[in-house]
């Protein structure tokens, strides 16, 4: 065999053995990349204006009844405020127990770092000009991060420290300005991400939006929440009163009735 044959007989057999496309001009295959396959799916519910019926339609979406007290239970959902009784040591000032919504109330919700804080004013303590941005979903507390403006949670069964995944999240955004921006983004118990929902832009005085995601099984052990481009601070103003940022904050989060995670050793507190 010369050189010759030698030389197209491999050709031959790349061809053979290498999927792909002959390139003339250099000579080259290109092996196609081929996408992965598609994760679970999740029916997303968004809304802006008047979200009442929206947040309704998640809430049944995620189960009836609304759970308080220990978990898991075998039906329902959890949802979280700022308005109870037994937040209100903690009204308009920074520090609010990372643990709270498992300890003093065992929702099975608990903040994965940070400081916040849940406020009666708006916010107009730390700057006046807030109190004409941010108007509650469930009056009259709001909520926010201190120094930052995301949040971090992850879900535990209500009572206990043994960790949990739920089967979807959403949340209530105040005065959303921006467009693709403000989110929710689902991750699964090896911290991957399920998705990033954005909340929509406001459309009314009002300024509230939704977003809220579920999947068919219970896959979600925690939620990153990226509220607007900006933090609250005395010298920061929103965008809508001559500012250069979108600062949002966040009321009622519903999610879920909390699971033992796969393979999660049971923890009584």
């Amino acid at each position: 065999m010369n050189t010759k044959q030698a030389g197209l007989l491999f050709m031959l057999l790349a061809a053979v053995t290498v999927p792909g496309c002959y390139n003339k001009s250099n000579n080259s295959y290109t092996t196609p990349t081929q996408p992965p396959p598609p994760g679970p799916q999740a029916t997303v519910v968004t809304a802006t204006g008047d979200i009442a019926a929206r947040v309704a339609e998640f809430r049944t979406l995620l189960g009836d009844p609304s759970n308080s007290g220990p978990g898991p239970l075998t039906a329902g959902r959890r949802e979280v405020n700022w308005d109870g009784a037994a937040a209100r040591p903690f009204n308009n000032q920074n520090g609010f127990p990372n643990d709270f919504f498992n300890t003093t109330v065992k929702a099975g919700l608990v903040y994965d770092g940070g400081t916040f804080r849940n406020d009666s004013l708006s916010f107009a303590e730390i700057n006046p000009t807030y109190a004409g941005d941010f108007t509650p979903f469930s009056p009259k507390l709001l909520f926010s991060a201190v120094g930052g403006h995301v949040l971090d949670v992850l879900f535990q069964v209500p009572g206990a420290t043994t960790p949990a995944v739920v089967t979807g999240f959403g949340a209530v955004f105040s005065d959303v300005d921006r467009d693709q921006v403000s989110s929710i983004e689902l991750r699964d118990m090896n911290g991957r991400s399920l998705g990033r929902f954005f909340a929509p832009r406001r459309s009314d005085a009002n300024g509230l939006s939704f977003v809220g995601a579920r999947f068919d099984a219970a896959i979600v052990a925690s939620v990153h929440i990226v509220c607007g481009d900006g933090t609250l601070a005395a010298g920061t103003n929103d965008v809508t009163d001559g500012g250069t940022v979108d600062l949002v904050v966040v009321d009622n989060f519903i999610y879920g009735e909390p699971a033992p995670m796969p393979g999660a050793a049971a923890t009584l507190r």
